[in-house]
C-alpha cells in the first residue's frame, strides 16, 4: 500500500496528464478529419467511386499519425523542464549499482567509459555507495578476453576492489533483458536502486546521485528515464541526427512527459530503476512459437515500463536531468540495421496489446510502437491506390441533367489537392520551424552556435532529411514485410568502427532500393503519368540511394550542426576522451601486479 502522500501525488499526476493527452488526441483526430473530409471533396470531383474511398481513408490514418508527433512537439513548447517538486532533504542511503551490458563492444572504449563515470561518481563524494558490474554477453572469444584484461586494468586503475564487478554469462539467452534480469535474480538482493546503461552509455556523476536522490525520495517511483543527449558523431549522417536529437528531442520529450502521468517511458538505458519493483514486476515471459512474434521479448524497455505501471509503481521521464549521454549509428546503414531489430521488437508487441491488467496508456504506446513502423505502409498504399485511380473512375457525364442541352463540366479541385499537400508536409516542418523560432527567443538557440547558425542548421537538416526519408523507408518497409513473412533478424552487434561507406559498398546494400525506385518510376509513367511529378520527391532519392548513402557516411566538414557538447564538452566526455587515449596509446593488458585483483564476478 502505497503512503498518503504518494497516494495523492500518484492521483494529482494521472489528472495533470488527462489534459494534454486529451487535447493531443482531440487535435490529431480533427487534423486527421480533416484531411479526410478534403481528399473526399478533391477525389469525388470526377465521380464517385470506391478507390477515392480506399484513399480517403489511407490518408485518414496516415495524417492522424503526423499529426499525433506534431501536436507532441508543438505542446512541449507550452512548458519548459524543470525538476520535481519533491524536497531531497534527507541524506542519500539507498545502496545503488550501475549495470553496463555489453555485447561483443570494444571493450578499449567501454571500459573507458566506466573509469570516466567511476571517476566521476567518486568525485560526488558519493562514490562508496554506487558499485559497477559490467555484464558480458559477448560470444566473440577474442573479444571477451581483451574484456578480462580492460577489467583488471580499469580495476587497477581506479582502485576499486569490493565495488567493480565482472561477469559473463556462458549463454546469451533473452539477449540484453536476460542479461539484467539475470543479475537482478543472482545479485539484486545486495541494492535498493540500478541504473541501467548501454555499453555507449556515459553518464555525469552527479546526474547519477541525483537521479538516486530523487528514486529515494518518492518510494512508488519504480523507474526514473532521462533524456539521453547524442554525442561524437563525425559523419555527415551522423551530425545530422545529432543536432536533430539535441535541437528537437527535448521539445518532442517535454510533450510526451507532460501526458505520461504514472506511466512513462523506458529506452532501456540510461535509466534508474527501484530494484525491487523490477524484481517483483518485470519477469519477462517467452511468448509462443518462434520468432519473428515468438520466444524472447525483443524490445523489453516498453513491456517492463508497462509492467511496472501494471503493478502500481511510477514510471517517470525527468527531461530536466543533464549529464546523460549516449551515441549512435554514423552512416544510414547501421541506423536501417539497428532499426530492422526495433522493427521486429515492436511488431511483436502484438502479442501484447490484449495482455490482462495493463495500463490503457501502455497499451496505447505499444499502438504507438506498432504504428511508428507500420505507417510507411498506408503512404505506399496511398500512392499505389492513387496509381491505380484512374482505372476506378466512372467515365464523366457531360450531361447529368435530362433535357439540358449544354454539358457541365467537372469543377476543378486541384486547389483542394495542393492545399492537402501543403497540408500533410506542415505537419512535418511545422514543429521544427516552431521549435527554431522558440530556440531563437528564448535564447536557447545560443548553445548550438547563435540563432542564425541554428536555423541554417536546422534547415539543412529538414533538406537531409527529406532526401534520405524515402531510402529510410524503403529499409523499413522491407524490415516490415519481412517480419510479416516471419524471418528473425536477430540481435547484430553494433557497429562503432570506421562509418565510411564506399558506393560500392553502397550499392550492395541498397541496389534493390534502386531496382525499387525504377520500377516505381517506370510503373507510374506507364499507368498514370500524370503523377510523375508528385512521385519524383519519393522515387528521386531512391533511384540515388547509393550515392546519399556513401555521400553521408563521409567525415562532416561545415560549420552547420553544432550542438551544445560541441562547444562544451561535459567534464564526464573530456575525461573519457584522455582516458581512451592513454589506454590506446599503451598496451591494453594490465600491469604486472594487476593479477592480485578481485574475483571476476559477484554473487549475494
Amino acid at each position: 500500500m502505497l503512503p498518503p502522500r504518494a497516494a495523492v501525488a500518484r492521483d494529482y499526476a494521472i489528472d495533470r496528464a488527462a489534459l494534454p493527452r486529451g487535447v493531443a488526441i482531440v487535435l490529431s483526430l480533427l487534423a486527421a478529419a480533416g484531411a479526410f473530409m478534403l481528399f473526399l471533396q478533391f477525389g469525388w470531383s470526377d465521380g464517385v467511386d470506391i478507390i477515392d474511398v480506399v484513399r480517403a481513408l489511407l490518408i485518414l490514418i496516415s495524417t492522424w499519425w503526423l499529426a499525433w508527433g506534431a501536436v507532441q512537439g508543438l505542446m512541449g513548447l507550452t512548458t519548459r523542464a524543470e525538476p520535481p517538486a519533491t524536497q531531497l532533504h534527507d541524506p542519500l542511503m539507498a545502496r545503488c549499482v550501475v549495470l553496463v551490458p555489453v555485447y561483443n563492444e570494444d571493450p578499449v572504449t567501454t571500459f573507458s567509459r566506466v573509469a570516466a563515470m567511476d571517476e566521476s561518481l567518486q568525485a560526488t563524494g558519493f562514490g562508496d555507495l554506487f558499485h559497477i558490474a559490467i555484464l558480458s554477453d559477448s560470444r566473440n572469444e577474442t573479444i571477451a578476453a581483451r574484456e578480462r584484461l580492460c577489467f583488471l586494468r580499469l580495476v587497477q586503475d581506479r582502485g576499486a576492489q569490493g565495488r567493480m564487478f565482472y561477469r559473463r554469462r556462458e549463454t546469451n539467452t533473452g539477449k540484453k533483458a536476460g542479461n539484467i534480469e539475470d543479475f537482478i535474480q543472482k545479485s539484486g538482493a545486495a541494492y535498493d536502486l540500478a541504473l541501467i546503461l548501454d555499453a555507449d552509455s556515459l553518464m555525469e556523476g552527479a546526474t547519477i546521485v541525483e537521479m538516486a536522490r530523487r528514486m529515494q525520495a518518492e518510494p512508488d517511483l519504480g523507474l526514473l528515464q532521462t533524456l539521453p543527449v547524442v554525442t561524437r558523431a563525425t559523419t555527415r549522417f551522423g551530425r545530422a541526427m545529432q543536432f536533430s536529437a539535441a535541437f528537437h528531442s527535448p521539445v518532442f520529450a517535454r510533450g510526451l512527459a507532460m501526458m505520461q502521468g504514472r506511466t512513462g517511458p523506458f529506452w532501456g538505458h540510461n535509466a534508474m530503476v527501484r530494484v525491487r519493483a523490477f524484481a517483483e514486476s518485470c519477469g519477462l515471459p517467452e511468448l509462443k512459437g518462434k520468432p519473428p512474434f515468438g520466444g524472447h521479448i525483443m524490445s523489453h524497455d516498453y513491456v517492463e515500463a508497462a509492467l511496472l505501471a501494471r503493478a502500481g509503481w511510477r514510471v517517470r521521464l525527468d527531461d530536466d536531468l543533464g549529464g546523460s549521454f549516449e551515441e549512435g549509428p554514423e552512416n544510414l546503414v547501421d541506423h536501417a540495421k539497428r532499426d530492422r531489430r526495433w522493427c521486429q521488437g515492436n511488431l511483436q508487441h502484438v502479442r501484447l496489446l490484449p495482455a490482462p491488467g495493463l495500463k490503457p496508456w501502455s497499451r496505447f504506446v505499444f499502438f504507438q510502437g506498432i504504428m511508428a513502423y507500420i505507417s510507411p505502409l498506408f503512404w505506399i498504399g496511398f500512392m499505389l491506390a492513387s496509381i491505380a485511380a484512374p482505372y476506378f473512375a466512372p467515365p464523366p457525364d457531360y450531361f447529368p441533367e435530362p433535357y439540358w442541352p449544354f454539358p457541365v463540366f467537372p469543377q476543378a479541385e486541384t486547389a483542394k489537392a495542393i492545399g492537402l499537400a501543403i497540408g500533410v508536409f506542415g505537419l512535418l516542418i511545422l514543429p521544427k520551424f516552431a521549435v527554431a523560432l522558440h530556440a531563437a527567443m528564448s535564447g536557447r538557440a545560443r548553445s548550438f552556435g547563435g540563432a542564425a547558425r541554428a536555423f541554417a542548421s536546422m534547415l539543412a537538416e529538414l533538406l537531409f532529411s527529406s532526401l534520405s526519408a524515402p531510402v529510410l523507408l524503403a529499409y523499413q518497409t522491407r524490415s516490415v514485410f519481412q517480419v510479416l513473412l516471419g524471418r528473425d533478424g536477430g540481435w547484430p552487434t553494433n557497429n562503432r568502427g570506421d562509418a565510411r561507406l564506399s558506393i560500392r559498398d553502397a550499392w550492395a546494400t541498397s541496389h534493390w532500393v534502386v531496382s525499387t525506385g525504377i520500377l516505381g518510376l517506370v510503373g507510374t509513367w506507364a499507368l498514370a503519368p500524370g503523377l510523375v511529378v508528385w512521385m519524383l520527391p519519393v522515387l528521386l532519392p531512391m533511384l540515388l540511394a547509393p550515392f546519399i548513402i556513401s555521400w553521408s557516411s563521409r567525415p562532416a566538414s561545415s560549420g552547420l550542426f553544432r550542438t551544445p557538447t560541441d562547444l562544451a564538452e561535459s567534464p564526464v566526455m573530456r575525461r573519457q576522451r584522455e582516458i581512451l587515449a592513454e589506454w590506446e596509446t599503451e598496451v591494453t593488458a594490465p600491469k604486472p601486479d594487476a593479477t592480485t585483483a578481485p574475483r571476476q564476478s559477484v554473487t549475494v
